[in-house]
């Protein structure tokens, strides 16, 4: 298996793990702000710092339907004549305190304590995975898709924490594999939802591993040891 399917896993357990205990902290913004949630939660790593263009927001919508009719009757979006997407100020306003709360909660599940506390990353070690996830997103400008191409670079506040910085890059990164995957399943000429019904077998781990080979360019910009370190480390967050 290369690297890149090895961390995937990892990656995904660090990140929907802390995105799902932020649960009820993000839908207080949303309650605070009077709208429903809508693709400024999902994406604000990319939209805070640009505009998703239509290429891009059909990637990262190839799974579901793209209804956008909740962002744009809450003001919260607005789309050019040539399908380009970006927030309002409202919508922004939204974006970054979904960004704060991620971060805030990334924190507090990440920092050691009795009776573990000399077993766990602390601060630092999240300053250098940011670092690490940091350099595999510039790396990923050679080989992303449209997707990771509206995600990267990241929008980070000046001055942000540590955790929020790396839950930002985690967000972004996971779309390079995103990119990766769909280009594997439509060259083996399959649909959106066929692949999602495609059940475990021979068909399945060729996509598997075309994924993982399209995938792995972003992390050979690191050495063996970084690699190791960076594996470690995010698999080392509670």
């Amino acid at each position: 298996m290369s690297f890149a399917g090895r961390i995937r896993p990892v990656v995904d357990r660090v990140y929907i793990g802390v995105r799902a205990a932020s649960r009820e902290r993000v839908m207080a913004v949303y309650a605070e702000h009077g709208v429903k949630p809508g693709f400024e939660g999902s994406f604000y790593f990319g939209l805070l710092a640009r505009p998703m263009p239509a290429e891009s927001f059909a990637a990262v919508t190839s799974y579901g339907s793209g209804d956008m009719s909740a962002e744009l009757a809450s003001g919260t979006a607005e789309v050019g004549a040539d399908g380009t997407w970006r927030l309002t100020e409202r919508g922004r306003a939204v974006a970054m305190a979904v960004q704060e709360k991620i971060g805030e909660v990334a924190a507090q599940r990440w920092r050691p304590g009795p009776p573990l506390d000399a077993m766990l990353p602390g601060v630092d070690a999240w300053e250098r995975l940011a670092d690490l996830v940091g350099r595999l997103l510039d790396a990923g400008r050679a080989t992303g898709g449209p997707a990771f191409r509206a995600m990267a670079p990241v929008y980070e506040p000046e001055g942000a924490p540590a955790a929020v910085r790396l839950t930002t890059r985690l967000g972004a990164l996971r779309h390079h594999r995103a990119d990766a995957h769909r280009a594997a399943w439509r060259a083996a000429g399959l649909t959106a939802r066929q692949v999602m019904e495609l059940p475990a077998g021979a068909e399945r781990r060729a996509i598997d591993a075309e994924t993982d080979r399209l995938d792995q360019p972003i992390y050979d910009v690191l050495d063996a040891r970084e690699r190791i370190e960076l594996l470690a480390g995010l698999g080392a967050l509670p």
